[in-house]
């Protein structure tokens, strides 16, 4: 069998979190044999450190994402920053920018506050980045550029152009392509599918958010990661299990695995 890892879920999500002894078996038996569950606040990155204690194949990354930063003062921040000292923690995040919802430029101001300390956190003690950007894109490359990521990192579920890519290669960054790219009408996403360097490519479930075309409509899992392999297979012209072999060592290589 295949080798995957999901490198972003969210086994913390309560959906997934009350039944997930099945989720994490159902996912095994895909052939998912790694997951890194993602937090978005301090007690999101807490349950994934709950988590990946639990199981020795699932890890765990800790963060405010954007859309969590209310409340958010210097102290919570450092609270869950600090997490990143248990032996499970392979990443800082979700970080990163949401302009989709929130309009208020004063918001914006503190989503990239919150961002750029994240980064520069992760620079400190040594760990990649996943990076979230929603309706964002030129202000998130910005941050990124005067901000460099030095351990790497990905942008989660990239939503950016063809064209865009190689300023995020450029950067030292990783591609996480998820549930999107196998939707029937989604073009640009197929076509970063086929355009982005095979070394620099990653996938990712979000689960339980983003589910597959396969599945569309049901609640996601990582055991759905092997459809958006299969897609891609497709879309590169290339055999599952050799594609399954480069984005597993890239993952592996990223989180240091």
């Amino acid at each position: 069998m295949m080798k995957l890892i999901d490198t972003h879920c969210h086994l913390n999500d309560d959906i997934l979190y009350k039944k997930l002894e099945e989720v994490v078996d159902r996912a095994k038996k895909t052939g998912v044999e790694k997951m890194i569950v993602v937090g978005w606040d301090k007690k999101s990155s807490e349950r994934a450190i709950k988590i990946a204690n639990r199981f020795p194949f699932i890890y765990a990354a800790v963060g405010v994402h954007p859309n969590n930063i209310e409340g958010v003062d210097e102290k919570t921040l450092d609270d869950v920053l600090n997490l990143y000292q248990n032996d499970k923690v392979v990443a800082i995040g979700e970080i990163g920018l949401d302009y989709h919802y929130v309009k208020d430029e004063t918001i914006h101001e503190k989503q990239k506050q919150i961002f750029i300390k994240q980064i520069e956190f992760a620079n400190l003690v040594g760990l990649p980045i996943s990076i979230h950007s929603r309706s964002a894109f030129f202000d998130t490359l910005e941050i990124l550029k005067k901000h460099k990521p030095l351990h790497g990192g990905v942008m989660h579920c990239y939503s950016g152009s063809v064209e865009s890519l190689s300023e995020i290669i450029d950067l030292g960054l990783y591609i996480g392509l998820d549930g999107p790219v196998t939707f029937k009408n989604a073009k640009t996403p197929k076509q970063v599918a086929v355009e982005v360097p095979l070394e620099k490519l990653i996938i990712e479930t979000d689960a339980p958010y983003l589910s597959p075309q396969q599945v569309r409509g049901t609640i996601n899992e990582p055991s759905n990661l092997v459809y958006i392999l299969d897609e891609i297979a497709v879309l590169r012209s290339m055999s599952k299990k050799h594609l399954a072999e480069i984005i597993y060592k890239n993952s592996c290589r990223l989180f240091k695995l």
